[in-house]
């Protein structure tokens, strides 16, 4: 009896695709399962114990940890919506490919998000010191005095935020790059027999079709701007007066530091919690550029 062609090749393509859900279970679902786990144990690394939901409370009445929160919050929102706002922008500017340098610049500018994110913390280090950083360089020689950027828990968190678009803009720029090169000619073309003007075009026909795209990067973007780390360990340890702590700081803080491994896992629960509220939120609100109104 022969094998029907249809099902032999759905085998192989299950054959194809297995690796990569076997990695999926192994190294996301089943530590997503264990971390839950041990969010109601007391857990110290030697000895584990059964605690029910005493993390989750002690968690709620954690002043430090809604400091995280509250800077977490500020971080994600000021940092994706000037990265997405630049990254727009400048790729309209460099959209494009006949002007003179526009390849060099394109390189330029997402050369800081494939870099290594603790050696860029070191050189915003030197930028950011109070007494022979650039920043304070300039001020000076403007005639302003010279601030405490790293050590000013009022300048703190923006300094953050600061360094936080540089690193990104790149990324999404070439994004909105490759969504401006998708856009029909004729679109453009049909306007300008209109009449319309180029700030029309942008808001009537760029963004419109950009809504994909858009939809991409604020997912993205929100998920790896709460999940902020590396810098705010380099550059602050959270400080001054935790005035940069951040959720996963606070994680890193509680588990590999104080070896309060529940309590860690608990708070990693609250931080997937709240990326899958607001990824379900944005894919039941948000516009994936369906249906779109070009008029």
């Amino acid at each position: 009896m022969k094998k029907k062609k249809g099902v032999t090749t759905d085998r192989c393509a299950y054959w194809f695709i297995a690796p990569y859900y076997i990695f999926f279970l192994l190294f996301v679902l089943f530590p997503i399962v264990v971390n839950v786990g041990l969010s109601f144990t007391d857990f110290n690394l030697k000895t584990i114990s059964f605690t029910g939901i005493k993390n989750y409370i002690a968690l709620f009445h954690d002043g430090l940890f809604w400091k995280s929160v509250q800077n977490t919050f500020i971080y994600v929102v000021f940092t994706v919506f000037m990265t997405l706002i630049l990254g727009f922008v400048l790729a309209l500017a460099l959209n494009s490919a006949a002007l003179w340098g526009t390849r060099f610049f394109r390189g330029f500018i997402y050369l800081p998000y494939v870099t290594s994110m603790v050696s860029m913390s070191m050189v915003w280090l030197w930028l950011y010191d109070p007494t022979n950083g650039v920043f304070n360089v300039i001020l000076e020689a403007l005639g302003f005095e010279a601030r405490q950027w790293l050590y000013d828990e009022k300048l703190a968190l923006g300094a953050m935020i600061v360094m936080g678009v540089w690193k990104g803009v790149g990324y999404y720029m070439t994004l909105y790059l490759a969504g401006l090169n998708n856009i029909p000619s004729y679109l453009y073309e049909a306007a300008s027999i209109d009449g319309a003007g180029y700030l029309q075009k942008v808001f009537r026909i760029t963004i419109p079709m950009l809504r994909p795209v858009t939809f991409f990067i604020v997912i993205t973007g929100v998920i790896n701007a709460f999940n902020v780390f590396e810098q705010v360990n380099v550059m602050t340890g959270g400080g001054p007066m935790n005035a940069t702590t951040t959720i996963v700081h606070q994680i890193y803080t509680r588990a590999f530091t104080e070896y309060r491994m529940g309590y860690g896992a608990a708070e990693a629960v609250f931080l997937l919690l709240i990326i899958l509220i607001f990824t379900l939120l944005n894919f039941r609100y948000g516009n994936q550029g369906q249906d779109l109104d070009i008029g």
